[in-house]
C-alpha cells in the first residue's frame, strides 16, 4: 500500500473529510456525543468496521468524546485505507 503525499492527504481531507485534520503522519477527528453510553454505542460501531477491515485506529476516550487517529503502520503513513475508514466512522456517527 502506497502512502499518500502531504498534498493528496490535504486536497482528500478537504473533499471527502473536511472535519478530519493532519495530524503529523495520521488523520484525527473528535466525535462528540450527549453522554457515555453513547460514545461508547458509536465505538463498537466502529470497531466492527475496524475489525472487518483489518484496520485499526488509535482511540482516545473521554467521557463523551471519541478521538480517532488514523495511520496505515505496515505502509509508514496515510493511506487510502485511512480514509476509507474515516468514512466508515462518519457514517456510523450518523446513525
Amino acid at each position: 500500500m502506497q502512502t499518500l503525499t502531504e498534498d493528496q492527504v490535504q486536497t482528500r481531507l478537504d473533499a471527502e473529510a473536511p472535519e478530519w485534520s493532519d495530524a503529523g503522519g495520521s488523520i484525527q477527528r473528535t466525535y462528540q456525543f450527549d453522554d457515555f453510553v453513547q460514545a461508547i454505542a458509536f465505538l463498537n460501531k466502529v470497531a466492527d468496521a475496524a475489525e472487518a477491515a483489518q484496520h485499526h485506529p488509535d482511540i482516545l476516550i473521554r467521557y463523551n468524546k471519541v478521538t480517532l487517529t488514523l495511520t496505515t503502520h505496515d505502509a509508514g503513513g496515510i493511506t487510502d485505507n485511512d480514509f476509507s475508514l474515516a468514512r466508515r466512522a462518519d457514517s456510523a456517527a450518523e446513525e
